[in-house]
């Protein structure tokens, strides 16, 4: 009976199982022998042996027997998971990457080995130590900066701060919102009024560019009046001089030219009087044009 019991059973757990060793830097409390191995929640072997790694004693090797039909990859990762409150713990395996070779035993290794990663506990344990340090720092930082020779500091901070949003609280009192929006509104009227001064500013620029050019005109009329009587005048001096005196021919000459150039000489003055008495009557005219000139009879 015994011989055909190890006939019926043993051979067909050797063709269906493989053993794996995994190698633990953490503690395996909870894990025991014929502990469960489980694939994604579904138990595909048992742990089936337990010891120290002979190699590296930091490590603990564990020896387990999966289904040959588990899908071990080269990227498949083993992790301790606690079972429930019952403080029992089983292994669980996560594939990784679906197209990865199988895993299989490197030169040297009895067994292929599967790779680890933290558990729940020792991750939980690492963030601790992270965070107690960084609490032990801030802790020694603020008692730095809680120190007298800063306290001093401290305090003139708060009542420079203090004193700043007292400030602020004034500038954003009803009162100064109220003159800000009257500021605004008068620079909105300025900015209409110079809107509206703009055209007429134009206006004035075109009239004295044609004043100017009348006035240009004028003198160049009185320029070539003078030309004309200077040239009379030094035929007036060459016949003095050479003794053919004919007044009568001479004054010919000389009579219209001078008579045009004190006739101009007129209009200019009648031009400029006239302007100088229009401004005097209303300076604004200069950009404004306010004076209304009254018509005559019969003017339109």
């Amino acid at each position: 009976m015994l011989a055909f019991t190890y006939w019926l059973l043993k051979p067909a757990e050797e063709t269906q199982t493989q053993k794996y060793n995994i190698l633990f830097d953490e503690s395996v409390l909870g894990l025991n022998l014929d502990a469960a191995v489980k694939y994604r929640g579904i138990s595909v072997g048992k742990v089936s042996r337990l010891r120290i790694n002979p190699k590296n004693s930091e490590q603990v090797e564990v020896q387990v027997t999966i289904l040959k039909t588990t899908p071990v990859k080269e990227t498949t990762v083993a992790k301790l998971t606690a079972q429930g409150i019952t403080g029992l713990s089983y292994i669980n395996l996560s594939l990784g990457d679906n197209g990865a070779a199988n895993l299989v035993a490197k030169e040297g290794e009895e067994y292929p080995v599967i790779k680890t990663e933290d558990s729940f506990f020792e991750q939980f344990e690492k963030s601790l130590e992270s965070v107690s340090t960084k609490l032990s720092k801030t802790l020694s930082g603020t008692q730095k900066l809680l120190a007298e020779n800063n306290q001093e500091n401290i305090t003139l901070l708060l009542k420079s701060t203090a004193s700043f949003m007292t400030q602020m609280d004034k500038l954003l009192s009803d009162e100064a919102i109220a003159n800000f929006h009257s500021s605004i509104k008068n620079f909105d009227n300025a900015t209409k009024k110079i809107d509206v001064m703009m055209p007429k500013i134009e206006h004035f620029v075109d009239n004295s560019v044609a004043w100017e050019n009348k006035i240009a005109k004028t003198f160049s009329s009185i320029m070539n009046s003078y030309l004309g009587i200077k040239a009379s005048m030094d035929r007036f001096k060459l016949a003095v001089d050479s003794g053919d005196f004919n007044l009568k021919e001479i004054s010919t000459d000389i009579v219209p030219t001078m008579n045009n150039t004190l006739i101009e000489l007129q209009h200019l003055m009648i031009r400029i009087e006239g302007a100088l008495n229009q401004y005097e009557r209303s300076p604004g005219d200069i950009l404004f044009k306010q004076e209304e000139i009254k018509k005559g009879p019969g003017e339109k």
